[in-house]
């Protein structure tokens, strides 16, 4: 089977492979142990890897370069339009010589290949939509015109879109579906310690507006107030990092609070293991990978109602739901620290239900999608 990726995901060739976002490239990883040849079309960069980038396992892979573009302002959309024939082009052949296609959206790539699939109506096709399918979340509305487009039945055809959570009215095309990052032989029962040396709080994620780390910073502090014994460490780089830096050092908080980069997966199983809460503020999710992956070691999360996280919290039975009201939050945290009982409670409800979504069950429910 030649297998034909279409993604918006930023590579980098080094040393006759194909480097990638972690997360991502971990997946299709699984993906690609069913197929015989690969298609990727997608951004080529300039550059080394990174630590959080890691290479396709697949000794067969042809890989299409598509210019990069965007279009956040009026420069950019000229230049985009100048692209887009070009990327149009190679998206078009990739399909024409592929047997199964697969989008990863939402993406401006994404886009453009959720509309030249129509033109493959007879094809083998999957969706990975890894941003919030929630028909009513407010998105951009490229997001809003790619899942319009996928989830028509007369325009895409023979296509399985895989998303995030359980919504009303749509069409055959649907299907729910999860993601996973550790294996069963990395199942173990929580075995939280006690908050009596210190309560642990660790926030995984981009630092950008987006991703609210500000927030979890600004609720650690108030929780800092009432409790000395207070740690958060945030995990990941991007934009924000200076004024998250800036607001820690004007507050004095650096006792207290800790960014520590990018890291490697080993780096943060670790982090997880030992830590009590997994915060993410995020303004949009799909299926949040911190908290599935906060949950897995036992971490109660403490995350906003968007997508599917309510479900994925059981509408607060395993975790927190954010009001993204300081004082309202605060109270909510500190009630389940003082309540010893009710943290255990939320501990093992977390690590039983994301235990169920390991990597085993994910890549048996991959191969049916791709062995007919």
């Amino acid at each position: 089977m030649k297998f034909a990726i279409i993604t918006h995901v930023n590579h980098i060739k080094n040393n006759d492979q194909y480097f990638g976002y972690a997360p991502y490239v971990r997946e299709m990883n699984i993906w690609l142990e069913y197929v015989d040849e690969v298609i990727v079309v997608g951004p080529l960069l300039h550059g080394n890897p990174g630590v959080i980038d890691i290479a396709y396992s697949h000794n067969k892979i042809d890989f299409r370069k598509v210019p990069d573009f965007s279009f956040t302002s009026f420069k950019s959309n000229i230049v985009s339009f100048i692209k887009l024939p070009i990327i149009f082009w190679k998206i078009f052949w990739a399909m024409n010589d592929a047997d199964h296609i697969h989008l990863r959206c939402p993406g401006n790539v994404g886009l453009i290949g959720s509309l030249v699939q129509i033109l493959f109506p007879g094809k083998i096709k999957t969706a990975k939509y890894a941003g919030n399918w929630d028909p009513k979340s407010n998105q951009p509305w490229t997001y809003k015109l790619q899942k319009k487009i996928l989830n028509n039945s007369f325009l895409t055809r023979n296509m399985k879109v895989l998303v995030y959570g359980d919504w009303e009215n749509q069409s055959k095309n649907m299907k729910s579906f999860f993601t996973a990052t550790y294996s069963e032989s990395e199942k173990l029962l929580p075995n939280k310690t006690d908050f009596e040396n210190s309560v642990e709080f660790i926030f995984v994620g981009t630092l950008v507006s987006g991703k609210n780390p500000m927030y979890a910073i600004k609720l650690v502090e108030q929780c800092i107030k009432q409790n000395k014994n207070v740690i958060l460490n945030l995990y990941g780089e991007g934009s924000e990092r200076v004024a998250l830096e800036e607001y820690i050092k004007k507050n004095k908080l650096e006792n207290y609070i800790f960014l520590n980069g990018n890291q490697n997966q080993e780096t943060i199983k670790k982090a997880y293991q030992k830590s009590h809460f997994v915060i993410l503020p995020s303004k949009s999710e799909g299926w949040p990978k911190a908290i599935a992956e906060g949950m897995f070691w036992g971490c109660v999360s403490i995350a906003t109602k968007v997508s599917c996280v309510p479900f994925m919290l059981d509408y607060g039975k395993r975790g927190i739901l954010l009001e993204m009201d300081l004082e309202k939050d605060v109270f909510q945290i500190e009630n389940v620290v003082k309540g010893k009982g009710d943290f255990l409670s939320k501990s093992k409800l977390a690590a039983s239900w994301s235990q169920q979504y390991t990597t085993e069950v994910f890549e048996s429910e991959i191969k049916k999608l791709l062995v007919k």
